[in-house]
């Protein structure tokens, strides 16, 4: 059980960290990259557990948070994001 709240809460500061980090990325609703880190997570550790028969509950963590943080990315909207000014400097001759 401890597992479960732990793949939770791994998957709310997944999500939440990356709406905070790069706000301009996610242009629509709020929940859908917190609730997509939410369900990646919790999913991606009841897999590992299941897989690993419960044990090393580090490895099962680890893979809560690569999937989480990797999954939160597919509703990124890189191409709405305003472009940054400044960031290539140009040379002249």
């Amino acid at each position: 059980m401890w597992e479960t709240i732990a793949f939770v809460l791994i998957g709310l500061a997944v999500g939440f960290g990356a709406v905070l980090a790069r706000p301009a990325l996610f242009p629509g609703p709020r929940a859908l990259p917190v609730g997509t880190a939410l369900v990646s997570a919790v999913l991606a550790g009841r897999l590992t557990r299941y897989v690993l028969d419960g044990h090393a509950p580090a490895v099962q963590l680890a893979v809560s948070v690569v999937v989480a943080a990797l999954l939160v990315s597919v509703p990124a909207r890189p191409d709405l994001a305003p472009a940054r000014r400044g960031r290539h400097r140009h040379r002249h001759a």
